[in-house]
C-alpha cells in the first residue's frame, strides 16, 4: 500500500494536473469513470473503468514472483491477467518484467491454460499438490518425535525432514499420492485428538500449505 502511494505521488510530479486516483487497501475504489485520469491500484483493488481503461501498466512484476510460496507464479498470473481484462478493445498492456519468466510469457501471450499445463506437469515431477497431498507437522523437536510415534499414516507416505521452521522449532513434511489424501487427513485428525486429550506439547498442522 505503501508502494502504491508513493507510486502516484511520483506520476503526480510526472503529469502535473492529470488527477490521480488510488485505489488499495486503505481505500478500495470500485469503480472510475470516462474523465482522464491515472489510476494507481494495488493488486486486487484495481476498479472497473466505464467504458474499459485504454492502457495498463503492470509495475514491479518481479515482486510477487519473488515470493517464496508454491501458488506465487499462479497467482501473479491470475491478478495480471485480470487486470488485462480491464483494457478496453483495442487499449493496451504493458507488463515490467524480465520477459523470459514463464509466468511473463504467460500474461504476454495470453496463454493461461498453457501455463496451467506446464504447472501441473512441473508440480507432478516434484510430486507437489494438486498431484500429491502434502502436510507439515511443526513444532518441538520431542513434540514431532512423540507425534511421528504415534500418528498411523498410509503406507504409500513419506517423511521428510526434519527440516529448521522458526526459531527453536522444526517441521516436517508428510506426502502422499493424491488417493490416500482421505487416509492421511483422517491419521492426522487422529493425532491431533490423542495429543490434545493427553495436554501434550502443541503440534501444528498445516494440509497442502502454499510454502513448503
Amino acid at each position: 500500500m505503501i508502494g502504491g502511494r508513493r507510486t502516484s505521488e511520483e506520476l503526480g510530479r510526472a503529469f502535473p494536473g492529470v488527477p490521480i486516483r488510488v485505489s488499495d487497501g486503505i481505500q478500495v475504489q470500485a469503480r472510475v469513470g470516462t474523465d482522464a485520469a491515472i489510476v494507481v491500484a494495488t493488486p486486487g483493488a484495481e476498479p472497473v473503468a466505464v467504458n474499459g481503461y485504454p492502457a495498463v501498466v503492470l509495475l514491479d512484476a518481479w515482486l510477487p514472483l519473488a515470493r517464496t510460496d508454491l501458488r506465487a507464479d499462479e497467482e501473479a498470473v491470475r491478478r495480471w491477467l485480470n487486470a488485462v481484462g480491464l483494457v478496453r478493445r483495442g487499449g493496451r498492456a504493458l507488463l515490467v518484467g524480465a520477459s523470459d519468466h514463464p509466468a511473463v510469457q504467460a500474461v504476454v501471450r495470453l496463454d493461461a491454460a498453457g501455463f496451467a499445463e506446464r504447472e501441473l506437469n512441473a508440480r507432478a515431477a516434484a510430486h507437489l499438490p494438486p498431484v500429491a497431498a502434502v502436510a507439515t507437522l511443526t513444532g518441538s523437536g520431542g513434540a514431532l518425535d512423540d507425534a511421528l510415534t504415534v500418528l498411523s499414516l498410509p503406507e504409500s507416505a513419506e517423511v521428510l525432514g526434519p527440516t529448521p521452521a522458526t526459531g527453536d522449532e522444526l517441521r516436517v513434511v508428510l506426502r502422499v499420492p493424491r488417493r490416500s489424501a482421505p487416509a492421511l487427513a483422517a491419521a492426522l485428525t487422529e493425532l491431533q485428538r490423542l495429543r490434545s486429550a493427553r495436554k501434550l506439547d502443541p503440534v501444528r498442522v498445516q494440509v497442502d500449505p502454499p510454502e513448503l
